[in-house]
């Protein structure tokens, strides 16, 4: 598996309680949570820390001040960092509270990020 659904489920239930729309969509080895067809977050295990981390797309103001968080590290997949996207380690994300602040941040910039180029073209 590569995600842990115990991540997975805690999105879901805070999304829930937060009344999110929102879908979900297998990529990048793990689950992605789609908010307005746009790219929220995720979980996902990561293969160089092998760690259960979150997926939080933050946009780019916001992502220098969360990589001072120690437990925040850039996100990459092809060995450069994808600016505005950043993965948060397990303890970062550890309790309720920590895990909603995470998700708020995602959800702030949810309005602002752009949808994929096929939906951008309606296609």
């Amino acid at each position: 598996m590569a995600y842990n659904e115990n991540s997975l489920n805690r999105i879901r239930e805070l999304l829930l309680e937060k009344q999110i729309v929102f879908s979900e969509k297998k990529m990048f080895s793990g689950v992605c949570i789609m908010v307005d067809d746009k790219m929220c977050c995720g979980t996902h295990i990561d293969k160089k820390l092998n760690e259960d981390v979150l997926l939080c797309r933050i946009g780019e103001d916001a992502y220098d001040k969360a990589l001072e968080n120690s437990d925040c590290i850039p996100m990459e997949f092809t060995g450069k960092p994808m600016k505005g996207y950043i993965f948060v380690r397990p303890l970062g994300f550890d309790t309720k509270g920590k895990l909603s602040y995470w998700l708020d941040l995602c959800l702030k910039f949810n309005p602002m990020a752009l949808s994929s180029k096929r939906n951008r073209s309606g296609k």
